[in-house]
């Protein structure tokens, strides 16, 4: 079972609501703290920066998925991330106080939830390699190649943001 299956099946029951986060609204803006964890069970959301007035998209969360702003969530300050719903999203929630106690409860959770933070940093240690190393085409083949699901969630202008690349660039690519 994989380490993310392992914390869901830890999670089960211990979700304390579900909320809905409507198309174009926000979960978390910049300089909010995040006290929450969320599951989503339904629709799809983009965590990004911005910078001089141009939106980067950092990562996705849709159907299965975890999301949070891990900077503020981890440290208890304020975050730099903005979470918007790109769909209509149905959210299970879990607050951080009651997260931690229960990861915090066995040697068993607290492994799966260092598991998980592991996985992370290598994910975004991948992402950095992509987007310092490779060409557009490359960073498109290996997001599809780990995340297939992403252009079945995800319109294509923050799938373009995420790769650091134009929608033109993606679009040509697509068309290949």
């Amino acid at each position: 079972m994989s380490v993310f299956n392992q914390l869901l099946n830890l999670l089960d029951g211990k979700w304390e609501k579900e909320m809905v986060v409507h198309r174009n609204e926000y979960l978390i803006r910049k300089h909010e703290v995040a006290t929450q964890l969320y599951y989503v069970e339904s629709g799809s959301l983009r965590v990004y920066i911005e910078d001089n007035q141009e939106e980067h998209t950092i990562r996705f969360g849709y159907k299965n998925s975890v999301i949070t702003a891990l900077d503020s969530f981890l440290t208890g300050e304020a975050t730099s991330f903005y979470i918007q719903a790109i769909k209509k999203s149905t959210l299970k929630v879990i607050s951080k106080a009651t997260f931690y106690e229960l990861m915090q409860s066995t040697e068993a959770h607290r492994n799966v939830w260092n598991q998980m933070l592991e996985g992370f940093v290598y994910q975004q240690i991948e992402r950095e390699i992509d987007l310092l190393t490779y060409t557009p085409q490359k960073r498109f083949e290996r997001l599809l190649q780990r995340s297939p699901q992403v252009f079945q969630e995800i319109p294509q202008k923050y799938i373009a943001s995420y790769l650091r690349m134009t929608p033109e660039t993606l679009s040509r690519i697509l068309r290949g």
